[in-house]
């Protein structure tokens, strides 16, 4: 992410009542409400250069950002660690590319990928998806033209995120950055 704007918070939707945090579906559910927000989504102030983002007050003690997406950009490819998240499109469209496959959490640098495990998807506005601990994906705006705007969800807080290249077949583990490094 680029230079990060200033905080802001939104009001929370209800703790979970299992007293473990809230669920994945829970987080999704929050990620559409804010998504649909028109107030919450115009307040994030959109940079020609790179991300943008304001912290929100998740549900439940979760983490929570609303993202501003220039054209052209992404994440690459990471992982958010031991954390379940959620987020939703709220303005033009993204596209997640994914792995369909559960890959050692820890001691590996380099792996060789088989075959059949890459998924990709459209998720324009409105749409979303809740996603378990360790999946592995990447994030891109390809409008060239369009920014994209999106909701984000994790609990617990993201205790850090794995960042990998890819190069066909082969994931590579290049960096492991920690809230301080982000935030």
């Amino acid at each position: 992410m680029s230079a990060p704007s200033s905080p802001s918070a939104h009001p929370s939707a209800p703790a979970s009542g299992s007293g473990s945090g809230p669920t994945a579906a829970e987080l999704l559910d929050f990620v559409r409400r804010v998504a649909a927000d028109a107030e919450a989504v115009a307040s994030l102030p959109l940079d020609s250069e790179g991300r943008t983002w304001i912290q929100l007050e998740g549900p439940g003690g979760s983490e929570a950002w609303l993202i501003g997406w220039p054209p052209g950009t992404g994440t690459g490819w990471h992982d958010h660690a031991d954390s379940i998240g959620a987020f939703t499109t709220a303005a033009g469209t993204l596209k997640e590319l994914s792995l369909a496959a559960r890959l050692p959490t820890d001691g590996w640098k380099t792996l060789e990928l088989t075959g059949g495990i890459d998924r990709s998807r459209q998720l324009a506005t409105g749409q979303g998806r809740a996603f378990g601990r360790h999946h592995v994906h990447e994030v891109l705006n390809e409008s060239a033209t369009e920014h994209a705007v999106s909701v984000h969800a994790y609990y617990p807080p993201l205790p850090r995120i794995r960042r990998y290249s890819r190069s066909g077949a082969v994931l590579r583990l290049e960096q492991v950055e920690r809230p301080e490094d982000w935030q």
